[in-house]
């Protein structure tokens, strides 16, 4: 077995000791970054008004609920039945595995809506599946905007054709395969195969991207960093980007700094860490109002039964 291979055993098996450990050293990493720069770190932090936190967070919870609705338009076209409801129930526990890294936010979707509905959900190849149609969106979309990581990365000029010429490429074959229905795995491409229901999940997912957007935009200029929505788009592409390694909760801040560290460490840094403050009081209203709901839907099934076992003899 090659030590990449090793490495790869190692990460699947110990999912949450490796995306612990990729936080606390992001952490510390950037810890070393902004080294000398506490009081403008602080000062940054302090300006944001608090009207200006509480919208962002609004941002993220309408973020988290039109990328949950696509999620369901994806599911229902490959067979599902369950309720919108409990779906977004499901839903709601990616936010706390997503803390840690995107791959145990989805996976712990999938579980919960696997426990909760079995009989009335795709089987687990479909319903990973079914994320990819979001996820291809999700994809282009940063490709057609990659253009605005030529100047803070230093990338060539031509890397966004390219990066548009593999994403075609790859629209083409998603849509080859999702014709196909002989697997489980295809069947949750089946959303793909109508414009209609295609267009609806481009539709939601273009709602959440763009609110992603704006709260970026607005958090960076909230601390004082006079960008762009095209720097706004930066960083939310190399959030996405960094997300997908086990960096943990310090991504906002790594991906800031990444983008705008050349304008000012402190600032970028401070906007950064509002982006997941706030980003996680979002996803955490969204996880309350799930328990809250769970919890009704229980008290209104156990309050039905005696009401129904009362009527029988009349």
């Amino acid at each position: 077995m090659t030590a990449i291979a090793r490495l790869r055993e190692i990460g699947r098996r110990h999912r949450v000791l490796v995306a612990g450990a990729g936080a606390v050293a992001t952490a510390g990493v950037l810890c070393v970054v902004l080294a000398g720069r506490r009081h403008e770190f602080e000062t940054a932090v302090s300006s944001a008004p608090w009207w200006i936190l509480s919208a962002t967070v609004a941002l993220h919870v309408i973020t988290l609920l039109a990328r949950t609705e696509a999620w369901h338009l994806s599911v229902e076209a490959a067979g599902g039945q369950v309720a919108r409801r409990v779906l977004f129930r499901a839903s709601s526990m990616q936010v706390l595995g997503s803390l840690l890294s995107g791959q145990l936010g989805a996976a712990a979707r999938i579980v919960a809506l696997r426990r909760s509905s079995r009989d009335v959900c795709p089987q687990v190849p479909t319903l990973i599946a079914a994320e990819v149609p979001i996820l291809s969106v999700e994809v282009a979309l940063a490709a057609l905007s990659s253009f605005t990581l030529v100047g803070p990365l230093g990338l060539p000029w031509w890397s966004p054709l390219v990066a548009a010429a593999v994403i075609a490429a790859g629209g083409a074959g998603l849509r080859r395969l999702a014709l196909c229905t002989g697997r489980e795995l295809w069947r949750g491409l089946a959303v793909v195969r109508s414009l209609r229901g295609g267009g609806r999940v481009v539709g939601w997912v273009l709602l959440a991207v763009f609110c992603q957007i704006f709260r970026n935009w607005l958090l960076l200029h909230a601390v004082g960093v006079d960008a762009s929505f095209f720097d706004a788009i930066a960083v939310l592409i190399a959030v996405v980007t960094l997300g997908q390694l086990p960096v943990g909760p310090a991504v906002g801040a790594a991906a800031a700094v990444l983008i705008l560290g050349g304008d000012g460490v402190a600032a970028a840094a401070a906007a950064g860490v509002l982006m997941t403050v706030t980003g996680t009081t979002g996803a955490l209203a969204f996880a309350v109002w799930a328990a809250l709901d769970r919890l009704w839907a229980r008290v209104r099934t156990a309050g039905a039964r005696p009401a129904e076992g009362t009527a029988g003899p009349w």
